[in-house]
């Protein structure tokens, strides 16, 4: 287990964790709870992700090392930040690398293809109508697997080839919070958007640009994992150990995925 899950369990840092007592928050209040108190945090490393992604083929690293941080935030585990993002790197290069660059290719026949059915469907052809609609659902799902494929990549030891299987399945098997989680995407951009077209070209449109590129990465990244993560947990960790409970319990301890057992119980099955 320790291949398969070799990126999730490799934990030599714990956090402070959640009271089990503690009563459960709404998942969009428990979300900007972690989003502004880890905010000045997070602003390194948006703009690590930024600049490693400004060539294009590198974008897969800074995928795989916001990802991980996010990740930890999401789980409410401790990260050490932009250390954690370069280590994640390090260890995922080759897979994340690589995975960038198809992630351009594929983007780029997609919206080429996307633009080029749609402007020929102007002339009134069906078939060319039809091959807009093909190729805007590719390219949307091919955006909702984006939520997938890091995650998949950092917590598990899988070939290329099965992560890319494995995040196509993840979004259909989870296709409403896919969707629910482009939409409330969509509305932030849509958001961001207005206020600086509203703006006037000054110091504060400015200060705003730089708000945005400090604080957008970090801000997609998290709240993806909100969906990505639970969305893995039961539908790949979850199903394993329940084969196999007593694997790894100290590590799924440290993350929250065990349930200890009641002490009380265990002293009546005892007496009995």
């Amino acid at each position: 287990m320790a291949g398969f899950l070799g990126g999730l369990f490799n934990y030599e840092k714990e956090g402070p964790g959640i009271r089990k007592d503690a009563p459960k928050k709404k998942t969009f209040i428990v979300f900007f709870e972690m989003f502004f108190r880890n905010f000045w945090k997070f602003i390194p490393i948006s703009a690590l992700y930024v600049i490693i992604s400004i060539p294009v083929l590198t974008n897969g690293l800074a995928n795989a090392g916001i990802t991980h941080v996010m990740r930890n935030t999401a789980r409410d585990k401790h990260s050490f930040g932009i250390s954690d993002f370069f280590e994640t790197i390090k260890k995922n290069f080759r897979q994340a690398l690589i995975l960038g660059i198809l992630n351009a290719l594929i983007f780029a026949v997609l919206i080429f293809a996307t633009v080029f059915y749609y402007r020929s469907s102007l002339e009134g052809s069906i078939f060319m109508s039809v091959g807009f609609g093909v190729a805007l659902f590719m390219l949307i799902f091919f955006c909702f697997m984006q939520y997938y494929i890091w995650t998949v990549l950092i917590t598990f030891s899988l070939k290329i080839k099965q992560i890319i299987m494995n995040s196509f399945k993840l979004v259909v098997l989870s296709a409403f919070k896919s969707i629910l989680c482009g939409v409330l995407l969509l509305l932030t951009y849509s958001i961001y958007i207005v206020i600086m077209l509203l703006l006037p070209y000054n110091i504060v449109w400015f200060l705003c640009g730089l708000f945005i590129f400090f604080t957008l990465p970090a801000y997609r990244f998290l709240m993806i994992q909100f969906v990505a993560f639970p969305t893995i947990k039961k539908y790949m960790i979850d199903p394993y150990y329940n084969e196999h409970p007593d694997l790894d319990i100290q590590q799924r301890r440290n993350l929250g995925l065990y349930e200890e057992p009641d002490e009380e119980n265990n002293e009546e099955n005892s007496e009995v």
